[in-house]
């Protein structure tokens, strides 16, 4: 009886282990990592200790396999073999290889590590594919692996590019691959066509748990469709790469589906995710993206901005200096930023500087000359401005005739001029209407050097326009979640409220207030005529800054001693 029961749990023990539901954690051996097909599973690898991936019971009818596996910025290797080649593995955060089977093959393996000092939780997958679907990264020529189902990605402050391979078609076990580049007719690659998809993670979510969670929605072509947005549709002809707006500190997934429309089959190549920021950093990292700069001019930009909001046609000559500010800053920050490498702190001060010498100037012009169809046209050029940013941040923007500069500033002009040409007949509701939405929305650009919002994008990415020529091709979509839309509550609710108190309040008072230089010269006047004028009887302003300095001097002069000081004559 004892013998009977140690040969059963021999038995039981030689049973190669099955992975079941949609997820496991750890290693069913010591070095050994064995996956079920189509099931994702955690584990942690560690610098040292290489782990074999295995795969068993591949069915007959599966043609290739895509191994993949995701890390949020650690590294990691995947490869073929024990000791890795270029032409056989690769390494990064987003990996993946494609296994042709060859007939009668029913297991694979591959060999995973990392060089990372610190231990590196990942999650992979195996995926099976047919001899009718395309091979995603089958008729590759750019990068080091023969067959490349990656997408390679890279990220500056402006926009994040994704490149990938060109795929091939289907072919059945034990067969030649389809040439590539032999002929572009109907029976070649050259037919084939590609969906590229965003998926955007929840915003201010920068947690390991979250995105290895989500990236799992990126990974087979149903969940793809279901989940992401579809971007743009390439063919063959066109260039395997599509720019993107960078979203610094927002998790953004990218993948591709390659489409076969002849037999109606698809392939997904293998899913990347970034930041647009790095976590390794010691300054300027993920978790602390707003400057102390930043928050500091923004926080003073929108205090004014919110006295502006409710106060600023009462305040004539603030909201002058306020609407100032922002033509001069925005124009030298774009000017200095192109023609200088000077930092960003430094260029922000000097912005300051330039945006407080507009506003004096333009409450100095208002003063002196009183030219209210200047100063109007300045209010409505602002306002114009956000309705045109507003304009392009919507679907509209990512038209393709609009990646032309000259289409866009045009049109961006346009919009923007439209506004005070509108209003000209009504002034007083032109900038009221810009004191409400032009403050209020200098609290949405506070809110966001503190915690993301893609609200400053609206302003953001015509600003990124004015900077960067490349800006011009790269689609600026952006996620619009719960923050976002408490914010928009926000805003509206300080814009309205802004605005019906001045209406309110500036019923039954003059438009706008009378020339300051006019009243100041008849008040000159009238004191210089007006004998019983207190104010007549007072000193030119010469001679009172000269008493002045005489009262300072003597304040300083040593104090003379008491007494006679002359000798007595005998």
């Amino acid at each position: 009886m004892g013998l009977l029961r140690l040969l059963v749990l021999a038995l039981l023990a030689s049973q190669p282990e099955v992975v079941g539901g949609a997820e496991t954690v750890g290693n069913s051996s010591e070095g050994l990592l064995e996956f079920s097909m189509g099931t994702f599973r955690y584990f942690e690898l560690n610098r040292p200790f290489p782990e074999e991936a295995i795969l068993r019971h591949i069915s007959s009818n599966v043609t290739f396999l895509i191994f993949q596996i995701h890390s949020q910025y650690q590294n990691t290797t995947i490869s073929f073999s024990k000791t890795p080649l270029p032409n056989t593995s690769g390494t990064g955060t987003d990996k993946g290889l494609v296994f042709i089977l060859r007939p009668e093959q029913s297991m694979c393996t591959w060999y995973l590590e990392t060089l990372d000092a610190e231990p590196v939780q990942n999650v992979a997958i195996p995926l099976s594919y047919s001899g009718r679907d395309p091979i995603p990264g089958g008729c590759n020529l750019e990068f080091d692996l023969d067959i490349d189902p990656n997408i390679y990605l890279e990220y500056n402050f402006f926009e994040t590019t994704i490149k990938f391979a060109p795929a091939n078609l289907g072919y059945a076990r034990g067969t030649d691959p389809p040439p590539c580049d032999v002929g572009t007719g109907r029976d070649s690659r050259w037919r084939l066509q590609y969906d590229v998809y965003q998926y955007f993670l929840p915003e201010n979510d920068l947690t390991e748990e979250g995105l290895l969670q989500h990236l799992q929605r990126m990974a087979e072509v149903p969940q793809v469709m279901a989940n992401a947005i579809k971007v743009v549709t390439l063919t063959a002809n066109d260039k395997t790469s599509v720019s993107f707006s960078s979203l610094r500190g927002q998790g953004v997934i990218y993948n591709v589906i390659v489409w076969d429309p002849f037999l109606n089959t698809s392939a997904a190549y293998v899913p990347a995710h970034t930041y647009a920021c790095s976590f390794e950093e010691t300054e300027g990292n993920c978790s602390s993206l707003g400057r102390v700069s930043s928050k500091v001019f923004f926080t003073l930009f929108a205090l004014l901005g919110l006295f502006i909001c409710f106060f600023g046609h009462r305040f004539w000559k603030t909201e002058l200096f306020f609407i100032g500010f922002i033509f001069m800053g925005f124009f030298f920050y774009v000017l200095i930023t192109r023609l200088t490498p000077i930092k960003y702190d430094v260029r922000l001060i000097l912005t300051a500087i330039a945006g407080s010498v507009g506003g004096i100037f333009l409450v100095a012009a208002w003063w002196r000359f009183g030219i209210l169809l200047l100063c109007m046209l300045c209010v409505g050029l602002v306002l114009g401005f956000l309705v045109s940013s507003v304009t392009f941040f919507t679907p509209l923007g990512n038209l393709k005739i609009f990646r032309d500069d000259g289409v866009f500033w045009v049109t961006f002009s346009c919009i923007a001029v439209l506004i005070p040409v509108v209003f000209m007949g009504c002034l007083r509701i032109l900038n009221i209407l810009t004191c409400g939405f032009i403050g209020s929305y200098s609290v949405v650009l506070a809110i966001d050097s503190y915690l993301y919002t893609s609200l400053s994008y609206i302003t953001l990415n015509v600003l990124k326009r004015a900077l960067n020529t490349d800006f011009r091709g790269a689609f600026t979509n952006v996620p619009f979640q719960t923050n976002d839309f408490i914010i928009l509550a926000v805003w509206g609710m300080l814009a309205v409220s802004g605005i019906t108190l001045q209406i309110r309040r500036e019923r039954g008072q003059p438009i706008f207030p009378p020339h300051p230089y006019k009243l100041w010269k008849r008040e000159r006047e009238r004191r210089v005529t007006n004998i019983l004028d207190p104010s007549y009887h007072i000193p030119p302003l010469r001679e009172r800054l000269y008493g002045r300095l005489t009262q300072i001097k003597e304040f300083f002069q040593k104090e003379q001693p008491a007494g006679e000081r002359t000798p007595l004559l005998l």
